[in-house]
């Protein structure tokens, strides 16, 4: 049997993962009893999917330094969510021009979220280009929402963006889920996804199938980098059986010496 090999390919890092039928590769060796997916396993698969998405898009669109943001509404404020979808798009179109007066690019992930005592807030990863992005990010939001909240922190890439891209797909929580209830039905569906900016890289996987001896020498040896400018992330290593596929795994990273991660 061909052994598949997908590769996802960024900046700084690539990410390997194999699928091979039984448990070492070998010759004539069958893969394991396919197991039937219980629905708890396919709803923790689907959010690892969606972490997953999340993941490669911050990946391949955000660098270390560029600013995870809060913008806020005054404390007590409930204004409609029609209200806040206008604010928010007024703020971005007037942040796109200020980016583009000084030649750069606005690129961004967003999600309009609802607090524990009801309030609407708005986290939103942007790109940060020299000091250009703290400023305008204040004062704009600013003038819409006068003295309102902004809190803005610089990202870094520990775990590959993994617990910024579980924040950005969490599911509410049942205190949440509670004050969603007081929204029309049709409004509930902007508080609990993501959405972000047209222009974002959305990187597709390389897929190719290496034969027996290839995956051989991979299991035997261990993961190699590709060239002599990467290095292999042993804590990105993660090696089993899919229970519900019945297919042995192999997942890794390697990147690039000096690049950040």
């Amino acid at each position: 049997m061909a052994y598949e090999r997908i590769t996802y390919t960024f900046p700084t890092a690539t990410e390997y993962e194999f699928h091979w039928e039984g448990r070492y590769g070998a010759k004539g060796e069958k893969r394991a009893p396919r197991q039937k997916a219980t629905p708890e396993q396919i709803k923790k698969q689907n959010q690892h999917m969606r972490e997953k998405k999340v993941r490669h898009l911050i990946m391949a669109n955000f660098s270390p330094g560029d600013l995870w943001c809060t913008l806020k509404y005054h404390r007590g404020s409930r204004p409609p969510l029609e209200k806040v979808l206008k604010d928010f798009k007024r703020f971005r179109e007037n942040l796109r021009r200020a980016y583009r007066k000084e030649g750069a690019e606005l690129k961004y992930i967003y999600r309009i979220e609802i607090g524990k005592r009801g309030g609407i807030h708005i986290h939103f990863l942007v790109n940060r280009v020299d000091e250009l992005a703290e400023k305008p990010i204040t004062t704009l939001w600013e003038r819409i929402q006068d003295g309102a909240g902004v809190y803005y922190t610089p990202i870094h890439e520990d775990g590959d963006y993994q617990e910024l891209a579980e924040y950005i797909t969490k599911k509410p929580s049942e205190e949440i889920a509670g004050q969603l209830e007081l929204f029309p039905e049709e409004d509930r569906e902007h508080l609990i996804r993501y959405s972000g900016s047209r222009n974002l890289i959305r990187p597709e996987p390389e897929r190719k199938y290496c034969g027996r001896l290839t995956m051989k020498k991979i299991l035997t040896q261990g993961p190699q980098p590709s060239s002599p400018e990467y290095f292999i992330d042993k804590s990105t290593i993660r090696q089993g059986i899919n229970r519900v596929t019945g297919y042995s795994y192999l997942y890794y990273t390697e990147r690039r010496k000096g690049g950040g991660g």
